[in-house]
């Protein structure tokens, strides 16, 4: 992976066009602040704003909602951006340029210092009308099956939002907790010497002059697992109880067999 160099493109807005449900709109900040977007535009609500459910539905993305600004018209709303990108699945006759959300994402990213972008969402029930997408520079389209190409606010908004982070860090997180050291030569050693003592007493080397091949596999494929101290711990803690497994049905054997015999030697009874 690599870092991009770009963290410090200002972030594209999200306006939401006429948006219906207060749920919808708090999983849409919620999308937002996963990636690193705040800046949240809601044009004409349904049920107006603010609504309690949002902040609910947001599952503690608060920052997107504290500061949404609500706007009676789309052209109020993107009037200071300078690239605004229609997504819909319907370009409704429009002769603009298509992208997928990845190509969008780019184009925003690439604004020279001092211009900013938005990715406008239509609301849920018919999406967006053709006189909002005139307003805009490209149509962003997601790359959904044929089958099914409906797509949810909150889905649509993830997607975007998530190519955008991309853009600026395209790098995978840190590894979770502190890397683990792998096991010493000499713990390994042991652990090879103590599992083939076991699998000689267990007969498994055969035929014999094959002993030297698989023992070879063996810890190739035990050196190629980059195993740490504990884990080797833990398998020789696993050998020793298959060992002492097998001790306990031979004995079982033995005793049984040494039952039969005296079963055998004993006098009939009068």
């Amino acid at each position: 992976m690599r870092h991009l160099g770009l963290m410090n493109a200002l972030a594209p807005c999200v306006i939401l066009d006429a948006p219906q449900l207060a749920e919808n709109i708090g999983a849409v900040a919620r999308a937002m602040a996963n990636f690193g977007l705040s800046d949240l535009r809601l044009v004409r609500p349904r049920d107006g704003w603010p609504q309690p459910r949002a902040w609910a539905a947001a599952s503690g993305a608060d920052w997107p909602l504290d500061g949404a600004r609500v706007f009676a018209t789309l052209s109020e709303a993107i009037a200071d951006l300078n690239v605004v990108l229609a997504t819909t699945a319907r370009p409704r006759e429009t002769a603009l340029e298509v992208l997928t959300p990845r190509q969008g994402a780019a184009r925003l990213a690439a604004l020279p210092p001092g211009q900013s972008g938005g990715l406008l969402f239509g609301g849920e029930r018919a999406g967006l009308e053709t006189l909002d997408i005139a307003l805009c520079q490209a149509i962003v389209t997601m790359p959904v099956h044929e089958r099914h190409r409906s797509l949810n606010l909150a889905q649509a908004v993830v997607i975007a939002a998530y190519e955008w982070r991309l853009t600026q860090d395209d790098r995978a997180p840190p590894r979770f907790g502190d890397p683990v050291p792998t096991a010493t030569a000499e713990a390994l050693l042991g652990f090879h010497e103590h599992l083939e003592r076991e699998l000689d007493a267990a007969g498994f080397f055969h035929p014999p002059e094959k002993r030297e091949a698989m023992v070879r596999n063996l810890r190739v494929a035990f050196g190629r697992a980059g195993l740490t101290d504990q884990e080797v711990r833990t398998l020789r803690g696993v050998v020793t109880a298959l060992a002492k497994g097998r001790g306990r049905v031979l004995a079982k054997i033995a005793a049984a067999k040494a039952a039969a015999g005296a079963d055998d030697g004993a006098p009939a009874d009068d």
